[in-house]
């Protein structure tokens, strides 16, 4: 099955509820980006990607921006996003971990970095592992992540 087509989830391993949260905080958040001329791509990484999620899973992203510093430094577009409180700030090299807790408990992960991360020439070897583990492309207007994906 083509990356693209996973399911954010199969249905047996979650409880109805928390499966639609989870799509819930995916829809949203690829909405926002749609309307953020600052945005180059979103990823949906790790288990929510895979298909494999569990009702602990959190929900891993990669936000690509052209001004990662206004994202890790102001948190409106948190609250925007209805993600809750952020819960910790961590560096992963070429992308900054801005981790939020939603009412119910559900951890979201947005990893907020440059269009650099998704070189390909050559990938990163960090990239390359996140990618391979599992990715799906969310919103990719100029297909950087597409690209990334593929060689993969």
């Amino acid at each position: 099955m083509p990356q693209d087509d996973l399911p954010a989830h199969p249905q047996a391993a979650l409880p109805p509820e928390r499966a639609a949260e989870i799509d819930d905080v995916i829809d949203r958040i690829t909405s926002w980006c749609g309307d953020r001329e600052d945005v180059v791509g979103l990823l949906l990484v790790g288990s929510c990607a895979r298909g494999t999620a569990r009702p602990d899973s959190d929900v891993d992203l990669v936000l690509l921006t052209t001004d990662p510093s206004r994202h890790l430094l102001e948190d409106a577009w948190v609250a925007d996003l209805w993600l809750g409180e952020v819960i910790r700030t961590r560096s992963w090299g070429p992308v900054t971990e801005r981790r939020c807790r939603t009412a119910s408990g559900l951890e979201v992960e947005l990893a907020v970095g440059s269009p650099d991360w998704a070189r390909t020439d050559p990938v990163d070897p960090g990239t390359r592992r996140v990618v391979s583990d599992g990715a799906r492309v969310l919103h990719d207007p100029a297909g950087v992540l597409a690209a990334l994906v593929a060689v993969c």
